[in-house]
């Protein structure tokens, strides 16, 4: 299905966002971090609307070199979205306003001790973008209507869990893992007109720390 990068489209998603029963996972002591799903034009010349994902740089200390959504821990007092914003213009040079923010989706609880809140949030300009070096290898801007392929999601068994691994395809030599991978397969799902839960989605056992 076409999503092209207009008003129209960014004033549906706002409504779905508005609208979505979103879960927020309560008690515990996981620690509180936010991530941006952040809708741009595609570079691609289609007109099409794509995400921000992220290379992280070989430099970090942790989940250095994979595929990451823009965010991070909260500082103290932050609110989610504040500090889905900080993380955007940390990490590639974003300074969005408050008004771009459309919603937020269903919490995360990650098998290292976080719970994650993805932010949804619009950006008119992708020329906007200028990568942090060093906590960003690269930038890449995944279309929407690649992600809803009926092929780009599969789900496998692992013997470690009985929950299903998700991988969701963003190009034909990458493919992505839950957390990244579960929140971005939500937003595919609302895009659609669905209401997707995610929580029990599984992470790769190299995740689990």
């Amino acid at each position: 299905m076409s999503h092209a990068f207009t008003p129209a489209f960014r004033e549906r998603l706002a409504g779905a966002c508005a609208a979505f029963p979103r879960i927020a996972h309560e008690g515990g002591n996981l620690k509180r971090a936010a991530v941006a799903l952040t809708l741009t034009a595609a570079d691609d010349g289609s007109g099409q609307t794509a995400f921000v994902l992220t290379r992280r740089a070989a430099s970090l200390r942790a989940h250095s070199g994979q595929w990451a959504l823009p965010g991070g821990r909260l500082d103290p007092g932050e609110t989610l979205e504040e500090a889905a914003l900080r993380e955007l213009s940390e990490e590639v040079g974003l300074d969005l306003p408050q008004s771009e923010i459309l919603g937020l989706l269903d919490d995360y609880p990650t098998r290292s001790g976080y719970v994650i809140t993805p932010v949804v949030a619009w950006l008119r300009d992708p020329a906007a973008l200028r990568p942090n070096p060093a906590e960003v290898a690269s930038t890449h801007l995944i279309r929407l209507d690649y992600i809803a392929a009926p092929d780009a999601v599969d789900f496998e068994t692992i013997p470690e869990s009985d929950r299903p691994l998700i991988r969701l395809r963003i190009s034909e030599e990458h493919r992505i893992h839950a957390p990244t991978a579960a929140v971005v397969y939500q937003l595919r799902e609302l895009v659609a007109g669905r209401v997707t839960r995610v929580t029990d989605l599984e992470q790769p056992v190299f995740a689990w720390r």
